[in-house]
């Protein structure tokens, strides 16, 4: 195995200012890494959220010449998958398409309107009404207004607002959503601003590379991921999170292993296994008796005295080697048991006090960020020839990533060899194996985490320039060292470790040296037209950070006005809080 320890100055000279970031410290942005490429995730607030639906409803509105609602439509069925929508419309032709989403492109509410009678009978509610208080879908069925409003709202209360289906039967055609928008305004306006709400939503709870930022509270933003839907992200507010089970980032954890170790950590299970093994039951009340003394026979609170060793109830008469009227030498189950459940509890206890000491260390290392600029600020007055200090926050920002990894290490390692998971995947000879390779890279890694860590709490402000010179170097060979040690690991993990399963629920997100890729806002300005296709997303400038103005638009959480009663609510959050204020 390579020795990191002995590399070349000249081999890991990386002073790059722009790879001072701080992956970890959510509320600064001062070293902030921005990438060569594109931004692979992309927040979406409610002005952004807009435009992406315009952006694939114009794509398939062009590609098959339709009208919006039935793009929508289209989409919605196909939960927001262009390629798929596309695919399925190239192998399957148009008219499956259409007739498997519900959507009827023939125009029948526009044929012989001249010839129709002035009153129809409606078949819901068998009565004669007016002919102008009635609508005829697209699939040709009609009914009056009122039955077809008590369906929307049926529907809406249902949850099935972004798929209504026509009233008659055995027709599954989708309603036009701006009949229904149309119909449900005039009477009931608060369910129309709920069915608007849904529709709009659909884009994050029916696309798999849309979520909402699991923020407490709601931030008000979605993220969207354009390549792998496995990968860590930050979003605007500051959250880094795992996109695919939006809990906090964990790799070099699964997400299924996060889940058992964030449960195994929060619940009882251990505080059980320590009563387990340093407890025995009364035979009488049974409540639990903890040993203080070196005699074997104990007595309980209750009065019962029962012998430690079998757990049996006895008299109070004995001497030091036996107790009368008492025999126990014979091997019985709960002993094995016990010896059981003291191994687990000594095995849990070896990872978690690991895990929270890296943990621990995070977070007190945390507090160097504002003594490093204090240092640096010092520096930079002092008579030197040395003006550049983006090596500091640049060891600052590989100290904070390489802490958590070492910190989640942990949490791996606990599944990866124990017996919870992968006890039939591997060979003893095999576990011991794969768990001797995982360690040592873990031990090399977490030896510089800690050698960086000393280094940058020297006083470098008050040395001399070639001794600022040294520390200089030794920052940044250990924060190339450690960036290779942790690409290292996260490859042996991949194929090593979880590579030659056969369980393929256990995938992590890949290692980025420039830690958590921080989500750029998707800019964009939003305008009322009075079109039948509601709000119009546009793209033309650029969205402000600040509050709405003549000139630009906010990228922040806006208040939306109701039809009625002057009530506001935040179209970011999701229904559920709104339906619950």
């Amino acid at each position: 195995m390579e020795d990191y320890a002995a590399s070349s100055d000249d081999e890991y000279r990386y002073s790059d200012p722009e790879d001072s970031v701080d992956a970890f410290d959510n509320d600064d942005n001062d070293y902030q890494l921005v990438s060569s490429k594109g931004p692979s995730t992309q927040v979406i607030t409610k002005e952004s959220l807009l435009a992406a639906q315009k952006e694939d409803l114009r794509r398939v509105m062009d590609m098959l010449s339709v009208r919006e609602q039935h793009a929508r439509t289209l989409l919605i069925f196909h939960r927001w998958d262009v390629e798929k929508l596309f695919a399925v419309y190239v192998d399957r032709g148009k008219h499956f398409l259409f007739s498997e989403a519900g959507v009827t492109v023939d125009e029948h509410r526009d044929s012989n309107s001249s010839a129709a009678p002035s009153t129809i009978m409606c078949e819901i509610c068998i009565e004669d009404v007016p002919s102008d208080e009635t609508t005829k879908m697209d699939c040709g069925h009609c009914f009056c207004n009122g039955c077809w409003t008590e369906h929307f709202i049926v529907k809406i209360n249902e949850g099935q607002s972004k798929r209504i289906r026509c009233m008659a039967h055995k027709c599954y055609s989708i309603c036009d959503e701006a009949v229904v928008r149309t119909l449900l305004s005039k009477k009931h306006p608060d369910m129309a601003e709920k069915y608007e709400r849904f529709l709009l939503e659909s884009y994050i709870e029916d696309n798999k590379r849309v979520k909402w930022c699991p923020s407490t509270p709601h931030c008000g933003n979605a993220i969207r991921v354009e390549d792998d839907e496995l990968c860590e992200v930050e979003c605007s507010c500051g959250l880094q999170f795992c996109f695919s089970c939006l809990s906090e980032a964990h790799s070099p954890c699964s997400c299924l292993m996060w889940e058992l170790w964030a449960k195994k950590c929060r619940d009882e299970s251990e505080t059980v296994n320590w009563i387990t093994v340093h407890t025995k039951p009364c035979p009488k009340c049974h409540k639990p008796v903890e040993k203080n003394g070196g005699c074997n026979l104990v007595s309980c609170i209750c009065g019962q005295a029962f012998c430690w060793l079998c757990g049996g109830a006895t008299g109070r008469e004995h001497t030091w080697s036996s107790i009368a009227g008492h025999s126990c030498g014979r091997y019985k189950e709960q002993e094995k048991t016990a010896e059981r459940a003291k191994r687990d509890l000594y095995r849990y206890m070896h990872y978690h006090n690991r895990y929270k000491a890296h943990t621990d260390s995070f977070k007190l290392e945390s507090k160097l960020k504002e003594t490093i600029q204090e240092k640096i600020a010092v520096s930079e007055e002092k008579d030197s020839t040395l003006r550049d200090y983006s090596w500091v926050n640049n060891g600052l920002s590989r100290l904070f990533r390489s802490r958590r990894v070492l910190s989640y290490s942990y949490a791996f390692a606990f599944y990866m060899f124990g017996d919870e998971l992968f006890k039939e995947e591997m060979t003893e000879a095999q576990r011991e194996i794969k768990q001797n390779l995982f360690e040592d890279q873990q031990q090399q890694l977490e030896a510089n985490v800690e050698k960086l860590s000393k280094i940058l709490e020297e006083p470098f402000e008050t040395f001399e320039d070639d001794k600022v010179m040294e520390i200089r170097m030794q920052i940044i060979n250990l924060t190339t060292i450690i960036d290779k040690l942790c690409q290292k690991m996260y490859e042996c993990i991949e194929n090593d470790l979880l590579g030659s399963l056969h369980i393929g629920v256990h995938n992590i997100a890949p290692y980025k040296s420039k830690g958590i890729e921080k989500a750029s806002e998707l800019s964009v300005c939003w305008t009322n037209e009075a079109n039948n296709t509601g709000v119009t997303a546009e793209l033309d400038r650029p969205s402000g950070s600040g509050s709405s103005d003549d000139s630009g638009c906010s990228s922040r959480k806006r208040a939306r006005k109701e039809g009625l009663g002057g009530a506001f609510f935040d179209l970011n959050l999701p229904a559920e809080f709104v339906d619950r204020n």
